[in-house]
């Protein structure tokens, strides 16, 4: 709505700071918290002194944040109170960033793992909720790291989309990154098995000592065809935990790289970590050649 002069201030009701009286003067300045506050008009005060209320415009009024008083204050005369009402009709629209929890009278904690229920509650996220982390482009990259797993989550998942070799006949490898860097040292599975379809095979491999984990079966590399890729979703449970082993299980299909077939494999893995300190992320890269293009996304899951 449009206003000709100064448009009505509507908000909350507001006690000023209590002011001092100076012997033979009339004119205060209004402050609440220590800032200035400026009234709609007289009309829109409650002002007590002496304990008596103050009839607006004969015996007080405002200019900005200055209220004067008919006549000079006397030392003994006490202003007991003004109470500014905005306009009393609307409490108007709240200014951005000023509703706090306790103007919402909710309950709970909130962080980064909770959410407001609409009883005003603040309540931990139903199981399954995926929480988008980060999204890392792949562009002709000799190895692609994707960290940011902590204890602010129990699992992470990885989804690997239209990930494409820049070399035929590849294989996707990976290996933790732990305390900032991709371990390579030792043992890296206590225990590993994974299995493929296309041509039906189960394997099981015990104490396998490997720096990196095959995503792809080795007999079964991938194309690179310009229609060729990969998609897979990889499981990390409990990466923050520094007690027990660290379980892996990844989902892939991918066109292999038998020429002139369109053939696809299937292919999952379930794995074992030796070690129980904590990843803060997984690397990945092809047996030979780069990354040509693809996406990854990093979830947490609540």
């Amino acid at each position: 709505m449009a206003y000709i002069g100064k448009q009505p201030v509507i908000g909350n009701f507001q006690k000023c700071d209590a002011i001092s009286v100076v012997n033979g003067q009339a004119a205060y300045t209004m402050q609440v918290g220590g800032a200035n506050v400026s009234p709609e008009s007289e009309n829109h005060m409650l002002v007590s002194l002496n304990g008596i209320l103050q009839a607006p415009v004969d015996s007080f009024t405002i200019s900005g944040s200055t209220i004067t008083f008919a006549s000079n204050l006397a030392t003994g005369d006490v202003i007991d109170f003004i109470m500014l009402l905005g306009n009393v009709l609307d409490l108007g629209t709240p200014s951005d960033n000023t509703v706090s929890l306790a103007k919402l009278t909710a309950t709970g904690t909130k962080d980064a793992t909770t959410f407001l229920r609409g009883d005003n509650t603040f309540a931990e996220a139903g199981g399954g909720a995926w929480n988008l982390i980060s999204t890392t482009t792949i562009s002709s990259d000799a190895t692609v790291s994707i960290t940011g797993m902590d204890s602010t989550y129990k699992n992470y998942v990885m989804i690997l989309n239209n990930l494409h070799p820049a070399t035929n006949n590849v294989r996707l490898q990976s290996r933790a990154i732990i305390s900032g860097s991709p371990y390579t040292t030792g043992n890296y599975f206590s225990i590993i098995e994974h299995s493929r379809t296309g041509n039906a095979s189960n394997e099981f491999d015990n104490n396998e000592g490997q720096t990196a984990w095959d995503l792809t079966h080795d007999g079964n590399g991938m194309g690179n065809a310009n229609s060729d890729s990969m998609n897979m979703i990889v499981n990390i449970y409990n990466p923050s935990d520094t007690t027990f082993e660290k379980h892996i299980q990844t989902q892939a299909t991918y066109n292999h790289n038998i020429v002139n077939n369109m053939t696809s494999r299937s292919y999952s893995l379930n794995a074992i970590h030796s070690i129980t300190s904590a990843f803060t992320g997984l690397q990945f890269f092809f047996s030979s050649g780069n990354m040509d293009t693809g996406t990854i996304k990093l979830y947490g899951l609540s």
